[in-house]
């Protein structure tokens, strides 16, 4: 059985998407919606499948060293897609919630055709074993970040380094590819490691 843990990074929409937000954001406004200031808006759209970019997939199946997928997003997802045929369990950190409803989005968007049907069905851990939800139990209202849970279970922290998620964007924008990528395989190494400590590994 191939299990993939796997992370994506993310980035806000292409400046060539700004004006189609820029109308979203208006109409908002004009609904009486409260929104964030045009900026802050346009920032957010990181965590936003229909305009936010994959700029990384790092990836380790099994107990392999983790790799990463980088360049054109529509190249990451087919990359991607064509690993996952051969993959029984993807294992992932808030991957229900973010990462792979993430990838599905983009692979919508950019008419990358999926190699297979994932079932999101809440409270299972087969095909998909989301690491933050065992470990709450599927309590919706208990999150714990992927920081703290390594360091409760005296797991090195991935977020150590230079670049971290607050700061990914940036690290994107000064050309720091292979510093981002490199942080996304923290967060796989530490994903697996978690895993394998809550399944007596």
């Amino acid at each position: 059985m191939n299990k993939l843990f796997f992370d994506i990074e993310t980035v806000p929409a292409e400046e060539e998407k700004h004006s189609i937000l820029k109308s979203i954001h208006q109409r908002k406004i004009d609904n009486g919606k409260k929104v964030p200031e045009l900026e802050e808006f346009l920032n957010q759209t990181t965590f936003d499948g229909a305009f936010g970019r994959i700029i990384c997939i790092s990836y380790a199946i099994n107990y392999g060293s983790p790799v990463s997928l980088s360049g054109s997003e529509e190249d990451i997802l087919k990359k991607f897609w064509d690993i996952a045929k051969s993959v029984s369990l993807f294992v992932g950190f808030n991957v229900i919630d973010f990462d792979l409803r993430f990838i599905y989005q983009r692979s919508v968007v950019l008419k990358v055709k999926p190699t297979r049907y994932l079932n999101f069905a809440r409270y299972r851990s087969d095909p998909i074993y989301d690491v933050m939800k065992e470990w709450s139990k599927w309590n919706m209202s208990e999150n714990i970040s992927l920081d703290s849970l390594s360091l409760a279970l005296d797991i090195p922290s991935p977020k150590n380094g230079e670049v971290e998620g607050k700061n990914v964007a940036q690290a994107f924008k000064d050309g720091r590819i292979n510093d981002i990528c490199e942080y996304c395989e923290k967060d796989v190494e530490v994903t697996r490691e978690i895993y394998k400590r809550m399944n007596f590994i």
